[in-house]
């Protein structure tokens, strides 16, 4: 056994932070295998299906974020385009669709190579950061996909900022 692979065993899997960070605030969640959790966690818009993967030959504890919305493929070009527009306003992951099945999510990776374990601190940034995105551009999508704007149109009403409350 090499020195790397007796440091990779002598940590703990990474999705044990976020199986606590997840149990502490009580979300539903289902260990999809020994390298995956899948949460539930209910946003403004829509329920949100989370899942942490463990990568372990690459060392990266990967999120991907996805809700409920199914691209027709008439629309998906458009989509393709905010989506585009989307991620240049992004510092940190991005969103995507899968072409096979029409599924918009957000995607993140945490890196941890070295042997390098994650804080309790990350992990909550890496979930706020993917939900706050969805949040935020989730009407941009709807725009898109059920009312049939332009990924343009769409994009100028999710940036759009209100001030004051009516």
């Amino acid at each position: 056994m090499s020195l790397t692979e007796i440091a990779h065993d002598s940590r703990g899997n990474p999705l044990e932070v976020v199986e606590h960070m997840v149990a502490g605030n009580n979300w539903p969640f289902e260990r999809a295998g020994e390298d995956e959790l899948a949460i539930v966690v209910t946003g403004r818009w829509t329920n949100y299906q989370v899942s942490f993967t463990w990568m372990s030959e690459i060392e990266a504890l990967h999120l991907a974020c996805a809700f409920d919305m199914r691209v027709p493929d008439p629309r998906l070009a458009e989509v393709q385009q905010l989506i585009a527009l989307i991620n240049e306003q992004l510092w940190i992951g991005h969103f995507d669709v899968w072409t096979q099945n029409g599924v918009v999510m957000f995607r993140h990776a945490l890196l941890l190579t070295g042997g390098a374990a994650p804080s309790d601190r990350q992990c909550e940034a890496v979930l706020g950061s993917a939900l706050d995105a969805c949040e935020r551009y989730f009407p941009a999508f709807q725009f898109v996909v059920w009312a049939g704007k332009s990924a343009r149109e769409a994009m100028d009403s999710a940036l759009f900022e209100t001030a004051g409350q009516a």
